[in-house]
């Protein structure tokens, strides 16, 4: 398989570097979606080779199988995944998010089951960091509401009011 992502900017535009300690990523950049720690289809040497310089792995997925503590113990993400080069993690606010049916949004955590087996979860803001921190991120994100669409103004502002003090 063989793809290449253009990095040439012909209109001039300004351009940024992200330096990390597992390497510099060119911004704006696009960063595959490794969620449960691989980009489907592809090795981490033909994700390399088509020129990304970061993947994005899932906290929500990554916390529910095969765990924080179990990928910690196997050395972090980048072992875990084959990947060496920067990985972001979300929040896990997203999915959360995207299964509504099975969560509660409080002012301390959102409480959750899993799609998986239906155990019972609480991500609080300080937990979303914690297991970002076990799974060895280079780039960490803070646990934010994400609310529906459409949605009124008060909703909006609240999930940002609420998502700034989870950030706090």
């Amino acid at each position: 398989m063989a793809f290449a992502l253009l990095a040439v900017d012909p209109s001039g535009a300004r351009r940024g570097r992200l330096r990390t300690s597992r390497g510099t990523v060119e911004t704006p950049t696009f960063m595959p979606c490794a969620s449960a720690g691989a980009v489907k289809g592809l090795s981490p040497h033909e994700v390399r080779g088509a020129g990304i310089e970061m993947i994005l792995c899932n906290t929500y997925h990554l916390y529910l199988r095969p765990g924080h503590d179990a990928i910690r113990a196997l050395g972090g993400l980048h072992a875990f995944t084959g990947w060496h080069g920067p990985i972001l993690t979300d929040s896990g606010g997203f999915q959360v998010f995207s299964m509504a049916p099975l969560r509660t949004v409080t002012e301390d955590a959102v409480l959750f089951r899993s799609h998986v087996d239906g155990s019972r979860h609480v991500l609080s803001p300080e937990k979303a960091i914690a297991i970002q921190q076990a799974l060895g991120a280079d780039i960490i994100m803070p646990l934010d509401e994400c609310p529906p669409y459409p949605i009124a103004f008060e909703e909006a502002r609240d999930a940002l009011e609420r998502t700034v003090r989870w950030a706090g």
